[in-house]
């Protein structure tokens, strides 16, 4: 995938408003002025209008692309680069593997008196493959219909840099021939000497100040750190929801280590001995 766009395109999309700018606070910047060094700021692309097949049936929501600008403008500085050195045949070194977030907005959030809320931590096994190591592809089905449900608007915050608690893919396959050794989850990433959760929700933070602002909002999660998380960004008016589901036979243990790290799961949500 490549994050490079070029120049005049990137322009148009400005002029157009599909191509923002926001602060950590989710305050508008200008996308043509440098940002400031050492502060976070995204860009997002959108909105996008976007048909899924998510849960239980089909949904048309928007879809903003999100990345740092810190990022964005090293992959920019090193396609001016290539092109004035006539090296357009390494443009694949622009496939990046910098994190691409994304929001799904459902109905109008903005106008909601508490829009209902995810922020959901990419999972390629089980999102993608449907994996039931975990319970993470149904929680994202079951979010998308509860906020389509809900009537209320809400949004999807898809969080891609967090594979495997922030660890990424390659590390957590690890975490999993460890887990079938005997240790939880969270054991398999001591293990390897890894913090058992290194997850960064300050992007996710700035995102929800630009959709939700100061109103409240009611967060899918059963996490009690990561609203922490979100409350030392300024987001302060967060009620949990629990979000429970997918529960198996094969993620039952994955899920007794969550609730004894401290997850709000009670022992009739994941039932078993």
């Amino acid at each position: 995938m490549f994050t490079y766009l070029n120049p005049a395109v990137r322009e148009r999309l400005i002029d157009e408003g599909k191509l923002l700018r926001i602060d950590a606070r989710g305050r508008r910047l200008d996308p043509r002025e440098a940002p400031p060094e050492g502060s976070l700021n995204l860009n997002l692309l959108g909105p996008i209008p976007l048909p899924v097949r998510i849960g239980s049936g089909r949904h048309t929501v928007d879809w903003y692309a999100c990345v740092r600008s810190t990022e964005l403008r090293q992959v920019e500085d090193l396609a001016g680069t290539l092109r004035q050195s006539g090296g357009q045949h390494l443009f694949s070194l622009l496939a990046s593997s910098m994190a691409v977030n994304s929001v799904l907005v459902v109905g109008s959030p903005g106008e909601a008196e508490s829009p209902l809320v995810r922020v959901h931590s990419s999972c390629l096994t089980g999102d993608v493959f449907g994996s039931e190591r975990c319970e993470c592809g149904p929680q994202l089905a079951d979010a998308v219909d509860r906020i389509c449900d809900d009537g209320a608007g809400g949004l999807i915050v898809y969080m891609a840099g967090h594979e495997g608690r922030g660890i990424g893919l390659w590390a957590k396959a690890a975490t999993y021939l460890l887990q079938d050794g005997g240790e939880n989850t969270y054991q398999a990433n001591q293990s390897l000497g890894l913090p058992e959760d290194s997850r960064d929700f300050s992007e996710a933070a700035s995102l929800l100040h630009f959709f939700v602002g100061d109103r409240p909002m009611r967060l899918l999660t059963n996490n009690p750190k990561k609203i922490a998380d979100l409350s030392e960004c300024g987001l302060s008016k967060i009620t949990p929801v629990k979000h429970v589901t997918g529960v198996s036979d094969w993620n039952r243990r994955y899920l007794e280590a969550k609730r004894d790290w401290g997850h709000q799961i009670g022992d009739d949500d994941i039932g078993g001995d």
